[in-house]
């Protein structure tokens, strides 16, 4: 029986995939089996994953598999490609850039079972060149089996939910089994946000770790958080399901203050950093963002621009009197 499914995108990484496919090395058991989707690379990466493959399965560390895509589909698309073949009973993410310390999975692993939760969460080290910083999952208690949606409150302090990185945990199949892992098909970036608000909302138990092991490469030039380019503005479509999912909770009239807020937060965030973006994509950005506010509740996006800090509610107040096609509104 496969006890842990690993599902590892990649997309010509091949500078930076040795050292994902050697941590994993330092991870592998009989036991585990360990996804490589190749989301159409174009540089040498299949050749690196095949090579790969072929090294697990003649030393018998744990079953490899390459899936590979026609044509390239992104993150999220490339992660369901793996959670539809994976068969462990726990499974996990790691992206194909990023690396483990060793022994890490079968330590969470160990935690998990012994916690017999959902899901855990798990703080991350972010490498940018040559520096290292610890983020935490924003959330005090650890190694305490905890209700997910009751700790995606307050609205206006950093919570769970905003520490969407799927890789940052490991998760029981009877999430996947419920639909709950899977992410929205074609989302580009932000493709973590609709996911962990769902995760928090419909699973019944998590456990925040304090445990340390997978190292998060930020900096990387082809990653779409260093590209002003159209993919970006999918943080819209994906805060919009946020809200949409969210309002149908029976909890709605809690948890929108939160959603709406974040949103707003992550607006104004790609607003005053407009200049990396290319000249058309931030005309589009301004309009896209205008019509976002518009198809917010009036009344919580009233409360949460007077909660916030005198620029950022300036800038969206600013934007919110900005007219929009009926086209684009929609």
């Amino acid at each position: 029986m496969v006890k842990l499914s690993v599902i590892v995108p990649f997309y010509n990484v091949q500078q930076y995939a040795p050292d994902t496919l050697r941590s994993l090395r330092a991870n592998a058991r009989a036991d585990f089996e360990f996804l490589l989707v190749d989301d159409c690379s174009s540089d040498r990466t299949p050749d690196i994953l095949e090579e790969t493959a072929r090294e697990f399965t003649d030393a018998g560390l744990a079953e490899v598999r390459v899936l590979r895509h026609e044509r390239n589909g992104g993150l999220a698309t490339a992660r369901n490609t793996g959670l539809d073949a994976a068969r462990g009973e726990y499974l996990t993410f790691l992206d194909g850039d990023d690396w483990l310390a060793p022994g890490h999975y079968p330590e969470l692993l160990s935690r998990i079972e012994d916690l017999g939760c959902d899901f855990v969460r798990t703080d991350h080290v972010q490498c940018t060149a040559r520096a290292r910083s610890v983020h935490r999952v924003p959330y005090g208690r650890r190694g305490e089996v905890l209700v997910p949606r009751e700790v995606i409150l307050p609205a206006d302090r950093s919570t769970p939910v905003d520490y969407a990185y799927a890789w940052a945990g490991m998760y029981h199949r009877r999430l996947a089994d419920r639909g709950l892992l899977h992410f929205t098909d074609g989302l580009r970036t932000a493709e973590d946000r609709p996911w962990i608000w769902r995760l928090h909302r419909e699973a019944e138990s998590f456990a925040v770790l304090g445990l340390l092991g997978v190292f998060y490469r930020r900096g990387v030039s082809s990653s779409l958080t260093q590209i002003g380019d159209v993919r970006q503005l999918d943080f819209i479509r994906a805060f919009d399901q946020v809200i949409r999912e969210t309002a149908q909770d029976p909890e709605a009239a809690q948890l929108l203050p939160k959603a709406v807020r974040t949103y707003c937060a992550i607006i104004s965030h790609h607003l005053g950093s407009i200049e990396r973006f290319e000249p058309p994509v931030a005309r589009k950005l301004r309009s896209l963002s205008a019509a976002a506010l518009k198809r917010m509740p009036q009344d919580i996006l009233n409360d949460a621009l007077d909660s916030m800090d005198a620029p950022r509610a300036t800038r969206l107040r600013r934007l919110r009197r900005r007219p929009v096609s009926a086209e684009v509104a929609a």
